[in-house]
């Protein structure tokens, strides 16, 4: 009986979008482990990484063995957990880089955030079936907005700006697919300006505005705010055609890029395994988005849809910003390449997601 339904189990599973993800990693992993060797034999990115891949890939699985319905039934108190530990990290969490955004526990550290974008898109898609279509009633736009807001803001004050920017767009994707009125979307552009005014004059740190001016002006500083991204062009441009090779990076084993395991993972690629590398790695992301897009197309509720719309805007948001600002041609804002990136907390989150669109496939298929 228990094989029978692992075997129904696993015929049900969208393989193409678990082999896109796991072919990801696998490319982060060996970046990871490249970056390492220019520190030494410990490895500790490496290890940790292969770690976290060992309990994504459970969380994953677990997650699609979970009837959707679950996720949509939790959705509220997901919600109010999440924001709750957003609040508590303020107090009890460590600082990392001037953020105080973490938990350490055991030795391991643990960034609430991810968490809370699967909170907010499953939030938002019950808000989406619950409201009954009516889409352009006032009380839909604000009162997602005030819930998003909930999040965001704990999130800015750790302070998180790379990571209130992707909330964001989860909640600004959402709601234009759900087809809110051109005039909302006007009254958003406008407090949007003003908002981006006041967090500049008062919330933003003097590094975040740093980046800013030097996205706007690269020459501005070119040993201090924009070095980071200098690095990462010179790296890019340098590996050519098919690389420089495993190891034999000088930008990235010469540790004149900065947070090569994380925020310039694709530099690290660009760099060493060259164009053919990175037309891999877009290849791959390719794959694992139309298959979201597919997974989306079948779902047969409000909830199922959005919840993957959800999941397709946070993978490609954070895609095109990382790989921007590793291009230069957006402010570097510290948002991790899925999968790819180092971070645990980073790798599961983008697994557990994964692991809801697979349920919701697999629901589908049964339908």
């Amino acid at each position: 009986m228990i094989l029978r339904s692992l075997a129904e189990f696993s015929r049900r599973i969208d393989w193409f979008l678990v082999v896109a993800a796991v072919g990801l990693t696998g490319i982060g992993l060996v970046t990871i482990y490249s970056v390492d060797l220019s520190r030494g034999t410990a490895l500790p990115f490496f290890s940790t990484q292969v770690i976290s891949l060992i309990i994504s890939l459970t969380v994953m699985f677990s997650a699609a063995w979970i009837h959707h319905s679950r996720y949509e039934r939790g959705a509220q108190l997901i919600f109010f957990l999440t924001l709750i530990v957003l609040i508590a990290v303020l107090f009890f969490g460590v600082s990392i880089r001037g953020t105080r955004g973490w938990f350490r526990v055991a030795g391991f550290s643990f960034q609430p955030v991810e968490i809370a974008k699967v909170a907010l898109i499953i939030f938002l898609a019950w808000r989406i079936e619950r409201s009954g279509r009516q889409f352009n009633q006032p009380g839909f736009l604000w009162g997602t907005a005030i819930m998003a807001g909930f999040l965001i803001i704990p999130v800015l004050l750790q302070p998180d700006l790379g990571s209130a920017v992707v909330l964001l767009a989860i909640w600004l994707g959402l709601i234009l697919l759900a087809g809110i009125r051109t005039r909302y979307i006007m009254t958003l552009f406008i407090i949007g300006i003003g908002v981006m005014i006041i967090g500049w004059m008062f919330l933003f740190k003097d590094y975040q505005k740093e980046r800013v001016l030097t996205f706007i002006n690269p020459a501005l500083d070119p040993l201090g705010a924009g070095y980071n991204v200098n690095q990462s062009m010179i790296a890019i441009g340098s590996g050519k055609f098919f690389g420089r090779g495993l190891g034999f990076g000088s930008q990235s084993q010469l540790h004149f890029l900065p947070e090569a395991q994380t925020d310039f993972a694709i530099s690290v690629i660009g760099e060493e395994l060259g164009f053919v590398g990175l037309i891999l790695v877009l290849g791959l992301y390719a794959i694992l988005l139309i298959r979201l897009v597919f997974i989306a197309h079948q779902a047969r509720a409000d909830f199922r849809a959005y919840t993957v719309a959800g999941i397709i805007i946070l993978f490609s948001v954070q895609l095109t910003v990382n790989m921007g600002a590793a291009l230069g041609i957006l402010p570097v804002t510290g948002v991790t390449l899925p999968f790819i990136s180092y971070g645990g907390s980073s790798l599961i989150t983008n697994y557990l997601l994964l692991g809801i669109a697979l349920s919701i496939n697999r629901q589908a298929k049964t339908a």
